[in-house]
């Protein structure tokens, strides 16, 4: 309709808050869309791998689950690590290491979560675990770590976001923990206060907790300042001669 008008045609942007404000209900069913499909895939990749439990065991299951999700372990006893690359593929030749479990476990950034867990609850020699930078890892898989309590010496949880301190407290189950990384976790506020209740629960762990500010808050720096100053103006006041 602007081509035929005298008046030249209104700015880009407003042309396309215009389409925007028409198709609303279009683009709203298309969002509901993509969420109703990520959340499927999400289902469909941690769902319980029973069928291949099955027919090779729960090693190799858990093993398949793992690289399914393009991450990476290695056996009990062995220094080969199988590792899915960037496109999904994985070398089959971890199906040769029949009833043999899993002792390290790599599943940083990707999208495992609370119920995918279950395919490595049966891993009890597992003795290293990373969920670095994983978005669905919560304070509910947390608290279904404790199924390693016996085992697990290293644990990676940095950078996930919806892990909150009431998800840590969950971590006392783990005696048996060496080292701990907690870094970056943008949920944890008081990150000083959370080391020390982390060393607490576990005294013999190693606990890693970079990437906060542990600098003062403002009001405790503004309280510093107004000290500073008030202590500057004692020693400016000249003495009686």
């Amino acid at each position: 309709p602007w081509s035929s008008s005298p008046a030249s045609p209104p700015p880009m942007h407003r042309r396309l808050l215009l389409i925007l404000t028409q198709r609303f209900s279009d683009f709203e069913v298309l969002l509901r869309w993509k969420s109703r499909m990520k959340r499927r895939k999400l289902l469909r990749k941690n769902a319980y791998y029973s069928y291949t439990q099955g027919l090779y065991g729960v090693d190799i299951a858990a093993a398949y689950f793992v690289l399914c999700l393009k991450g990476g372990f290695r056996f009990v006893g062995h220094s080969e690590w199988f590792r899915a690359d960037h496109k999904g593929k994985f070398n089959w030749d971890f199906l040769n290491h029949k009833d043999t479990p899993l002792e390290e476990v790599d599943m940083s950034y990707t999208i495992i979560n609370y119920t995918g867990l279950s395919n490595l609850e049966a891993q009890r020699s597992l003795r290293t675990l990373s969920v670095r930078g994983c978005s669905e890892v919560d304070d509910w898989f947390l608290a279904r770590l404790h199924v390693f309590q016996d085992s697990l010496e290293e644990l990676d949880i940095s950078h996930c976001p919806q892990i909150t301190p009431g998800g840590l407290a969950a971590l006392r189950n783990l005696k048996g923990l060496r080292r701990l990384d907690v870094s970056s976790l943008p949920r944890i506020s008081t990150p000083g206060l959370v080391i020390i209740l982390l060393e607490e629960m576990l005294p013999q762990c190693e606990v890693i907790a970079s990437g906060y500010d542990h600098s003062l808050k403002p009001e405790e720096v503004e309280e510093e300042r107004s000290q500073d100053h008030a202590h500057e103006g004692m020693q400016r006041v000249p003495k009686k001669r």
